[in-house]
Order: C-alpha cells, then structure tokens, then sequence
C-alpha cells in the first residue's frame, strides 16, 4: 500500500538521517541543506496522513491527491538521505569515491529541489526548529491572496496576519510543542478570512511546524467545526463567568424545572451545590413571583422586575430579569436591597432638604442641567410673586427671567439679551457667582448661583433690603451716638475685656486732667490708673481694673463717688454691657454735693429748732395747766352762792373767767396731744365702739354751744352698723371737734347734720354746716395747724381742731375728706376701717 510504503520509508529516511547526523558530528562536514533535508525527512514523517490519522483519531482531513503526494515527497526525501550517508561512509575509505559522492550529492540536491517544488505545489508552508537557540527555517510558500507574507520575518509574525484568537491558540500550541514536545492539529484564520491548517510535530532533532492551505470541502467542514469550537467556547466561558458571578443564575427546561443554577443560587437556597440544587429542585423564588414571571411571559418573552425573597433568613428584594425562549428559560437575580435602601434613604434624605429649604426666609431655586425649575421653596414664590401653576410647570430659567422683566419684577438693562447671557454662563462655571440686583420697588437682592456637579444650578436669593436699611441705620445711629458721647458733660470711657479702652468722650479727659492721647483707644486701663491715681484722694481705678478685666464675681455693676484733690466730686457707674465689655461714667457733682451740704445744715437747724420747739409748747403746755386749773377752780368758787352774793355784772365776769379757762384747757389739751403725736408716744385704747351711744354723747357735749346760737343738730344714724372697734375717747373728741367747727361757721337758726353711715371699709361719719363754705385757697390749708380764720367764724380759735380730727383719723387708719363750696357750706367726711389694724403715724 503506497501509504504504508511511504511510512516505512519516511521511518528509514529518519533513520538514516540520524545516523548521517551522527557521521556529520563527528566530521563536521554536513551542509546546512543535508541538515534540513534531515529534519524535513523526520518531519513529514510524523506528518504521514496514516500517522496523522492515527494521532488525530481518524481525521478525514487528507485526500487521496495529498496521500500520494506525501508518499512521493518522502521516498524522495528517504533516497536523498541515503545516499548522502552512503557517500559521506565512502569518502572516508578513498579519495578516488569523491567524485561518485560528489554526483549523488548533486542528486539529493536535485532531489530536495524537487521536494521542495512539490511543497510550492501543494500550497504549503513549513517551519523548522533544529534546537531551541538556533533561528527556524522556512520552506515553502502560501498564495499572496491569502494574506499571509513572503518575507521571513513579516511571516514568523504570526499576530500580524493571523486573527487574534488564532495568533494566541497557535502562539500557546507552539509553546507546547517545542517545550513539551507535544503536536497539534489547528485550524487558524488569517486576518484576510483565509482558513489555513496548522500542523505541529516533533522528531528527536527538530520542530516542525506546517501551514497548509485548506480546499473548498475542507474549509467548509473546518469553518463548521470553528463554528462548533467557538459556541462552545463561548458557551463554556458564560458558563464559567456565571457561575463566578455572586449573583442568583439559573436556566430551565421548557417545562419549567431546572436546569443548570450557579453557586451563588446554591448558596442562596442552601444547596450542597449546583448539582443538588438541581436536583432537588430548589426554588430561589417563591410561587408567586414565579408565576408573576410565567403569566407576563406569555405575552412578552423577557421580564424584568423586582421580587423580594428570603435569603438567609432575611427578606431582601431583587431585581430579577428572566428570559424564555422555545428552548427554556434563563434567569439573573442582582440583589438591590442595599441600594433600594439607599435610594429610600436619599428619597427621605431630598424630601427633609426640601422641607427645609421650604422653611427658610432665603429664596431658593433649583434648575437642572437643562436649565429646567425642578425646585423652589415657599421664599422664592413669595419674593418673585409667580404664579405656582406656572412654576411647578418647570419652565426654562430664560423664561423665568423673561417672565419677570415682562411683569416689571427686575430692572430694565440697556443689553437685556447680553446681561441675561451673563447671568445664564453660571450653568458653565465651576466656581459660585454673586450679583447684587436692585428691584424696581426698591428692594436689594443679593443673588448666588452655585453650581452643581450634576450641571445644574443653585440660585440663592437673599432680599438684603431690610439688612442695607439697618445697617445704614445702625451706622447712623453710631455716627449720632458718638457726636451724643462727644458732647455730653457727663464722661464716658468703655474698656474691653483684655482692660483696652474701647472708646472715650473728651469730657472723660476733662474730668481725669488727662490729655486726648493719654485717653485715646487702645489705652489700657492700667495705665489710665496709674495717670488718675494722683488726681484723686482715695484712688478707685483699682477697682475698675477688676471690674473691667476680673473673673465673674468682680464683674458687678457698682456705684460711687469719688473726691479729687483739687476739691471736685465726681460720681461714677460701673456698668458691664450685654458683650462683655465695662463702660464707667463720671458725672461732676461738685455743685450738687455743696447745695447737699448746705441743705442738711439748714434742716439739722430746722430739726434742732423743732425739736426746740416742740421741747418748748410741751414744757409750758405743762406748766399752764396748774396755774389754770387754779383759775378755774376759783371762778367756780366765787359762782358758788355760798361763798357770797355777786352783782350781775360781777357774776358775769366770773362766768367769763370761766368760759375761757375752759377755752384755755381745750387748747393745751389739744396741743398736747398734737406733741404725743408728734413724739410717737401716742397709743390708742381699740375697743369695741357703739355708734348711738357716741353720737349721743357727742350731741350732749356740744348741746350748748348750739342753743347759745339757736342752731339745731339734725343726727342720722340708721344706716351705720351698731359698733366698730376704735379708740371711744378720740373718736368722741373728733366728733366734737367737728361738731364745734360747724356751729362756729353755721349761720344763726340753721341746721348743722351728724350723719352716720356703714361703708365698705368701714363706718363712716359726716358734719355738715351750712355756712358760707371755704374758697380754694383756704381749703389747701385748712389741716394745717395754728391756720385761725377770725373773719368767718364766730370766735378765734387756735386752729387745732382740722389738725387733731386728721392725726386722730389717720392714726386708726382712715382718711379724711372735706366737700365744701363758696356759698355752699361745709362737709367733713371721716372714714374708719371696722378693725383697725395698727397705729399710724399721723401726718404733719
């Protein structure tokens, strides 16, 4: 059989080569072309097609054309080697054989020429590695369409023609082959979609490498095979990389059961594996979510949602893509638990800024990196007064500008189109712009537009209207504070914390004899002492040192005066200011502080005089009282019928002498009294009082006096309450008091009332006289005391009475009121408490 012949010789030539190498070793007289002859031998021996065939388990890849082919190449190349051995043996033995050896060695040149030309014929291309160091040889050559080139170098560059799948399949098989001696059969593609069959083999002296340009058939059924190769390559890499993934994947069979699941559905469903999981059929989803996906799949082969599930005991959401065809099913399940969190958390988060933002005074608007409105708090409407319908319409921000220069809202611009291109460029800035826009209606806004990474803008509107009119304001007041400060008699100096002057008005040099720059700002406050400490008698500034620089408990506000040595008095105020600073004052009194001494030695003399006097009424008050109680009880005695009969008249002058005895007593008594209240020895004897009995003895002491002037007392006491607790003694003695004023002033035959009355204080007792009243300017010293008014009443009086009924009234706590009128009579208004509730000091 010619493949069997050709097999057997390749392996003769094979041998032969090698023991020729041997011959050629040990002589070193073998030529670079015997050498490749050599390997080409023991290559394309192994490159047999019944080799081939046996290696690759049968393959269908040769013909009957390239099977003798073969054959023929490697008889040739088997005769050619033989008989360079042959002649290389007989050179040795004589010289007379070299010239024989000479023409069988120009007949196994004939020989690989014609092998050679056999290669080009059949379309092939060979590469050959003698030892791992040395540089391949190639022999042969390809068809110029084929895309791969003729130039040594160019072709040994197989990732320059080759497609680059082909490049590192054939690169790795190279590897192979000549580290582990290892052959291969490919298929590989040149860049210009030439298929080409790779063939690799190795013999004990070389590495043979053979590229061989496939016929129609065969390109069909290797272009089928890559196909095949290269789906299932394909299909093994997704296969790998889903199963890497950590994420639920599944596949089914058109049933619905699975098929194939990865560790990340393994571990999900608590699978001992993949392989379990399918066969025990695990479910990563529930029966609800997977009927969800089979009844949309009716309609529409793909599904993508989100379905929860529990994993590892927790409920988590996925979203969950799932695809079906005539085949089966496949599925992905990513886990965006976290990220529905987050985007909850940033849905919350946006919503708190919004409510926020909507809270502030400041006007904010939010526009998109389309120049869109996509937010505006409750400021911005109410400063710009747009219409909400229009702003949540998202209008684009030249058209918000458009809308406010139309509505007379901003400030006509001799460019409007360039000043709205200026204001818009903020959408291309990376850094905040500020503008300052002044409103037809006299506002000031301040306007900052921050940029955002997302390219939209944050325009912050903040209406400054209120703030320049304060500050004006405020710098105003300042400005008249100051020229106040400088102009003020009063001195003023203001310290810091750290004891440094703040400020100070001249007047406070003035007063210290300090010049300006000695008191001007920045002047610490010790050394302001230090100058003062001279000019005043007792120095206080050590105290303001502490006050002005010491902890807490010396930071009080104080009060003071202090004398300098040149006679001045000045007061000073130490106090400390809401932000931590002291301002002292200094106010000269000088003056005031002579009126002041002068005025309480006046009133020491006036007390010393009072005093004196008082000492004076009540000395001699006591020493009448003898002398007089001896002339009344003398003129009683010489009224009396037994001591001897008097004539008229001198019985007459005997009651006279009497009458002003007892006119005399009233008076001292009254004045001795006024001297108790005045001493503030007096103490009243409270006791439970009966009105009718008081009026009664009232009437009866004044009985006299008034049928003397034929005047009647009319008295009303229904409405008082049957008693009250008083003093009985000095109530009856105001009433008397008052009764007698009246019948002094009461006209001849008219009537003089006593009324009594319940109040809600208490009792209240009333006289009245009809008699011709008193103008104003009596009535303003009518309580006075020694206030005698002879030209009214009928007798001179000491002026007494008024004086006494007040301090008597007043000492048990009432009041006294007096309704009286030119022409229209008199009305003496006394008031007492039900229970008084202590003694009162009666007024001067």
């Amino acid at each position: 059989m010619p493949g069997v012949v050709s097999q057997k010789a390749g392996s003769a030539a094979a041998r032969g080569a090698h023991n020729g190498t041997d011959r050629a070793e040990s002589g070193g007289r073998f030529s670079a072309r015997t050498r490749l002859a050599a390997a080409l031998a023991s290559g394309v021996a192994a490159m047999h097609p019944f080799a081939a065939h046996a290696q690759s388990g049968g393959s269908d890849l040769f013909g009957a054309w390239e099977v003798i082919q073969l054959a023929v190449f490697i008889g040739t190349t088997g005769a050619a080697m033989l008989s360079a051995i042959w002649l290389i043996r007989e050179r040795t033995r004589t010289a007379d054989e070299n010239i024989d050896l000479r023409e069988r060695l120009s007949q196994s040149g004939a020989l690989l020429q014609r092998t050679e030309s056999l290669l080009n014929l059949n379309d092939q291309k060979v590469v050959v590695w003698m030892n791992e160091a040395g540089k391949p040889e190639v022999v042969g050559s390809l068809p110029a369409d084929t895309g791969v080139p003729e130039e040594r170098g160019a072709f040994l560059a197989f990732g320059r023609w080759l497609k680059p799948n082909s490049a590192a399949e054939l690169e790795n098989a190279l590897t192979e082959l000549r580290e582990n001696s290892r052959p291969f059969d490919l298929v590989v593609a040149t860049r210009d979609n030439t298929l080409l069959e790779a063939q690799g083999r190795c013999s004990p002296v070389s590495r043979v490498l053979r590229f061989e340009l496939l016929s129609a058939a065969r390109e069909e059924h290797a272009r089928l095979r890559l196909e095949h190769q290269f789906v299932a390559n394909e299909r093994e890499m997704l296969l790998g990389l889903a199963d890497a993934l950590a994420m639920p994947i599944w596949m089914r069979h058109p049933d619905g059961t699975l098929r194939w699941v990865n560790h990340a559905y393994a571990a999900a469903v608590e699978a001992r594996s993949p392989e379990a999981a399918v066969e025990e059929g695990k479910e990563f989803l529930g029966t609800q979510s997977r009927d969800a996906i089979a009844h949309q799949q009716k309609t529409e082969a793909a599904f993508a949602g989100k379905l929860s599930t529990v994993v590892g005991g927790d409920r988590r959401v996925f979203a969950v893509t799932d695809h079906a065809t005539a085949a089966g099913s496949a599925g992905i399940a990513v886990d965006v638990s976290d990220t529905e969190s987050v985007r909850e958390q940033s849905e919350r988060m946006a919503r708190s800024h919004a409510h926020t933002l909507d809270q502030l005074n400041t006007a904010i608007a939010i526009f998109d990196s389309g120049r869109k409105l996509r937010f505006f708090n409750q400021a911005f409407q109410k400063l710009w007064e747009l219409d909400i319908g229009f702003l949540e319409s998202a209008p684009e921000h030249a058209l918000v500008l458009d809308r406010l220069r139309s509505e007379g809202k901003l400030a006509e611009q001799p460019e409007w189109r360039r000043w709205k291109e200026t204001l818009l460029e903020a959408y291309r800035a990376v850094d905040s712009q500020e503008h300052w826009w002044h409103l037809p209606d006299g506002r000031t806004v301040r306007v900052v537009a921050n940029p955002q990474a997302n390219g939209g803008v944050t325009w912050i509107f903040e209406n400054l209207t209120e703030q320049i009119d304060l500050e004006s304001r405020y710098k105003t007041a300042v400005r008249v504070q100051g020229e106040t400060l400088d102009n003020l008699a009063e001195g003023v100096a203001v310290f810091g914390s750290d004891g440094v002057a703040r400020l100070s008005n001249p007047a406070f040099a003035r007063l210290w004899g300090l010049d300006d720059k000695q008191a001007e700002a920045g002047t610490h406050i010790s050394a302001i002492r230090d100058l003062c400490a001279a000019r005043a008698r007792e120095n206080p500034w050590s105290d303001f040192v502490a006050a002005a620089t010491g902890f807490d408990d010396e930071r009080r506000d104080r009060q003071g005066q202090v004398e300098l040595v040149d006679g001045s008095v000045l007061r000073y105020a130490v106090i400390h200011l809401p932000n931590g600073q002291v301002m002292i004052t200094f106010v000269d009194i000088t003056d005031s502080v002579n009126v002041e001494r002068a005025l309480k030695d006046k009133n020491e003399a006036l007390q010393r005089a009072d005093q004196l006097k008082n000492d004076f009424v009540q000395h001699v008050s006591y020493e009448l009282r003898s002398p007089l109680t001896n002339i009344s009880g003398f003129a009683e005695l010489l009224a009396m019928e037994t001591t001897g009969p008097l004539n008229a008249r001198q019985r007459e002058y005997v009651e006279h002498i009497g009458s002003s005895s007892t006119v005399l007593h009233t008076i001292i008594n009254d004045i001795l009294d006024l001297a108790t209240v005045d001493a503030g020895i007096m103490e009243l004897e409270i006791g439970e009082v009966q009105v009718d009995g008081l009026v009664k003895e009232a009437a009866e002491a004044i009985g006299e006096r008034l049928r003397e002037h034929h005047l009647t007392l009319e008295i009303d006491s229904a409405a008082a309450p049957a008693s009250f607790h008083a003093d009985e003694q000095r109530v009856r003695q105001i009433l008397f008091n008052l009764l007698s004023n009246a019948a002094n002033f009461a006209p001849e035959g008219s009537t003089v009332r006593l009324a009594a009355r319940g109040v809600d204080e208490g009792i209240e007792f009333s006289v009245h006289d009809d008699g011709p009243g008193m103008p104003d300017e009596v009535l303003e010293t009518v309580f006075n005391r020694f206030e005698p008014r002879p030209k009214r009443g009928r007798r001179r009086g000491a002026g007494l009475g008024l004086s006494i009924v007040k301090s008597f009234v007043e000492l048990h706590g009432g009041s006294v009121d007096i309704e009286t009128g030119t022409g229209a009579g008199t009305t003496v208004i006394c008031r007492f408490p039900a229970a008084p509730q202590g003694i009162r000091a009666a007024a001067e």
